[in-house]
């Protein structure tokens, strides 16, 4: 196994790890969530049922699993055939197969209990988990095993870097609540959280304009004519610039599908932006911050 084709299956992975997230989002909106009724059988009598529309797309999810699985499998083989051998590849992709046996359970947690909310939230967040662990092994193959996985942030970003450590995780979370009081809850006798929808997508837009304001401060940083802006690195300035158009664009998409009453495709749509600007985020704490060549001004 050549560290070329080992960052080929890892890219095939990630890819997988993304996809079932707007699968598993596609089976809530459609009102599928409970198309299966066992677990891990489609029904007492059937492993598999396609006998209606809403078991058929529950059911093409669940065997996506199989797709995902084996994609996992490879890259954990895979890591232990890499010449020559390295222990972070191989934690990393252990991590992988953790996550995704934790799925399968809090999958199972979610169809007997009838599409409880905390279940079906921590089912999105631990995906958001796993989705990291695969970028950063995909970074991590293609670099040096010396080279430190986390690297230290300029003093100038640090405060900017802590406040965005809480408020990126608190723009996804609350998004999972919002869905979990929304009228896309999977089925229409699913459990709801029973918070007034407005009051609690307003605290999710709040998590999110305070994210992109300080994105905005972070490029207003690294992207002006200055000293400190040249001495930041191009692939820490390209990941500042994707995750602002990411911010931008998913924020656009969330006011929209809640001026126009969250019609499906929108969220559909929202749900694959959180995907992206979550992997945007990862890219951004996994980016080399400095340029070597440069001394970076702090003040």
């Amino acid at each position: 196994m050549t560290p070329r084709r080992f960052r080929v299956a890892v890219g095939a992975a990630l890819g997988s790890l993304c996809v079932i997230i707007v699968t598993g989002a596609l089976v809530r909106l459609t009102g599928s969530g409970l198309g299966c009724m066992d677990w891990p059988r489609c029904s007492e009598s059937k492993f598999v049922d396609i006998s209606s529309g809403h078991t058929a797309i529950e059911q093409l999810n669940r065997l996506f699993t199989g797709v995902v699985s084996a994609t996992v499998i490879v890259v954990v083989l895979s890591a232990h055939r890499l010449r020559p051998r390295r222990k972070d590849l191989v934690l990393l992709a252990w991590s992988l197969v953790a996550g995704v046996l934790v799925q399968v359970v809090i999958g199972g947690v979610v169809v007997l209990t009838g599409l409880n909310p905390f279940a079906n939230m921590a089912h999105f967040l631990v995906s958001m988990i796993l989705v990291a662990c695969g970028l950063a092994l995909h970074r991590r193959a293609g670099s040096p095993e010396s080279s430190p996985t986390w690297r230290s942030v300029p003093v100038a970003l640090r405060s900017a870097h802590a406040v965005l450590f809480v408020l990126v995780p608190t723009a996804i979370v609350t998004g999972t609540v919002v869905t979990a009081t929304g009228p896309h809850a999977g089925d229409e006798n699913a459990v709801r959280f029973g918070f007034a929808l407005k009051s609690i997508a307003r605290v999710h837009s709040v998590s999110v304009i305070g994210t992109l304001l300080v994105l905005a401060y972070v490029g207003w940083r690294t992207m002006r004519r200055s000293s400190f802006a040249a001495a930041t690195s191009g692939d820490y300035r390209d990941a500042v610039g994707n995750m602002i158009f990411v911010g931008v664009v998913q924020a656009g998409v969330g006011w929209l599908q809640y001026l126009t009453g969250v019609p499906v495709i929108l969220v559909a749509v929202h749900i694959a932006g959180a995907t992206a600007f979550w992997l945007s985020w990862c890219a951004l704490a996994l980016a080399t911050p400095t340029n070597p060549s440069h001394t970076v001004v702090t003040r």
